[in-house]
């Protein structure tokens, strides 16, 4: 991969998972107050599409439903899953055609 592939994909993860961490933020903040939530089918389905980063960072830097399963455990599986694909894009180049087309 290029210098140029590489930022064309890291610049739109970074910003997803800065996103992805800002609602769970919203979400912490909500607890604290008192507020309406976000669904925790929210909060996991943005880690599954690709935030599952910022989701676990701002779940340890947060404090937030560290304690609470099986919510604990499906993050912890979605980062699993993230981190697999990731080697298998590093260390199995020929797989790359199939996961990395242009759409």
């Amino acid at each position: 991969m290029t210098i140029i592939n590489i930022t064309k994909w890291a610049a739109p993860f970074l910003a997803l998972n800065l996103f992805v961490f800002s609602i769970y933020f919203l979400d912490k903040q909500a607890a604290r107050d008192g507020r309406w939530r976000i669904s925790e089918r929210t909060l996991l389905t943005l880690a599954l599409i690709g935030g599952s980063l910022g989701a676990v960072a701002a779940q340890q830097l947060l404090r937030h439903k560290t304690r609470k399963e099986p919510f604990r455990s499906i993050l912890a599986a979605i980062l699993i899953l993230h981190g697999a694909l990731a080697a298998v894009l590093i260390f199995a180049p020929g797989w790359r055609i199939f996961l990395l087309q242009d759409f």
